[in-house]
């Protein structure tokens, strides 16, 4: 994983723990891996993995069973507000950047429908 300069590491760890949890890469139940393979899998310190799954287990998107390892949660109601705060994250920097570049939001739509109507082309 390549990792951005201007954004912590153990957030866009956490980002994409969320991401494969929200596509079901990893599943309800699953058991991730140890804080040391995946320290070793992202090249990153022990305690920032540590770091990550507290926060995870902070959000209620694992839960840790002592001596057993972490676990994403099995709560589908947790999982579905899960991708639809993602989503919803994405749509609002989406609008804040668009604004910023003086584009309305109707412009902003029809944008969206033609690169639909291109990306369908291909």
């Amino acid at each position: 994983m390549d990792f951005k300069k201007n954004i912590p590491i153990y957030l866009q760890i956490i980002d994409r723990l969320k991401q494969d949890i929200s596509l079901k890469i990893l599943k309800p139940g699953e058991k991730l891996m140890s804080t040391r393979e995946l320290s070793i899998k992202f090249k990153v310190n022990p305690n920032t993995v540590s770091r990550v799954y507290k926060e995870l287990e902070l959000e209620n998107i694992v839960f840790t069973k002592r001596g057993m390892g972490t676990f994403v949660v099995e709560d589908e109601t947790i999982l579905k507000n899960l991708k639809k705060k993602m989503a919803s994250d994405i749509i609002t920097k989406f609008i804040c950047d668009m604004k910023d570049l003086n584009i309305s939001l109707e412009e902003s739509i029809n944008m969206l429908k033609k690169i639909e109507e291109d990306q369908w082309k291909i």
